[in-house]
């Protein structure tokens, strides 16, 4: 078996030993959108049309979040394979640390996938999000970039940390003050200049904001292959920080 597909399996063998997670990684985003886009749609407005509708505007916030959470959980299983070991037998087999890395990730981009699948169409069909169904190729895009992007820059850190319970104080920060300081749960105009200043510098705002303007049609099309652009370079900066980081073991 060639190496990618060999470190994919093996993911996927792992994950299927607990569908319960797979299945929660798959529908939880929506429990988000249908509780607090349900709440606030009627106590936040945002002008007219799409734009006032708080479910529309959250959508993004939502997929942001699930691929987020989804880059994760894949680098505490990596964080877990070099606690116990496995990690290091996994370097003296015949693949790069390349194709460790990205094989790691490639059977988390399919739940990804599933997951922004269910999270849109039930969007469209249960809370009337008028979905841009022609953008959804794009979507995908920004949905394997986004996943793959988070779990290289948290693949650093579970490298270079040892501690178990330094990584989760590491990883619960980076969680709580990345998803805050964004544009996930509300628009950035409103914002102070200092806010607005830092969320426009974190990348899950370019990633959201794209993604927003690619599901729904809220926000500037304009700025879009700048995002993109963006979270790509950040991507790429990641995964090379990661690869340097196993190089060094």
């Amino acid at each position: 078996m060639r190496a990618l597909p060999a470190v994919m399996y093996r993911e996927a063998r792992i994950r299927a030993t607990n569908v319960l997670f797979i299945f929660w990684d798959a529908v939880y985003p929506l429990g988000y959108l249908l509780v607090f886009g349900v709440g606030l749609d009627s106590a936040v407005q945002f002008g007219s049309g799409a734009a006032a509708d708080y479910n529309a505007f959250f959508l993004a916030g939502v997929l942001g979040m699930a691929s987020f959470g989804i880059a994760s959980n894949t680098a505490w299983s990596f964080f877990l394979d070099r606690d116990n070991g496995i990690y290091f037998e996994m370097l003296t087999y015949p693949i790069s640390r390349a194709e460790y890395l990205v094989g790691k990730v490639l059977f988390n981009l399919v739940v990804a996938l599933v997951q922004a699948a269910i999270t849109v169409g039930l969007a469209w069909l249960l809370l009337d999000v008028a979905v841009r169904w022609e953008m959804m190729p794009l979507v995908a895009l920004l949905v394997v970039l986004g996943t793959s992007g988070w779990f290289f820059f948290y693949a650093i850190f579970a490298v270079l940390i040892r501690r178990n319970d330094a990584f989760n104080t590491v990883t619960s920060v980076f969680y709580f003050a990345l998803l805050f300081a964004s544009s996930m749960f509300y628009p950035l105009d409103p914002l102070p200049d200092s806010l607005r200043a830092a969320a426009w510098a974190n990348p899950i705002t370019w990633q959201v904001e794209a993604m927003r303007w690619a599901t729904t049609g809220i926000g500037d099309g304009a700025l879009v292959p700048l995002e993109i652009a963006g979270f790509t370079a950040f991507t790429a900066v990641s995964f090379a920080g990661a690869l340097a980081a196993l190089r060094k073991d």
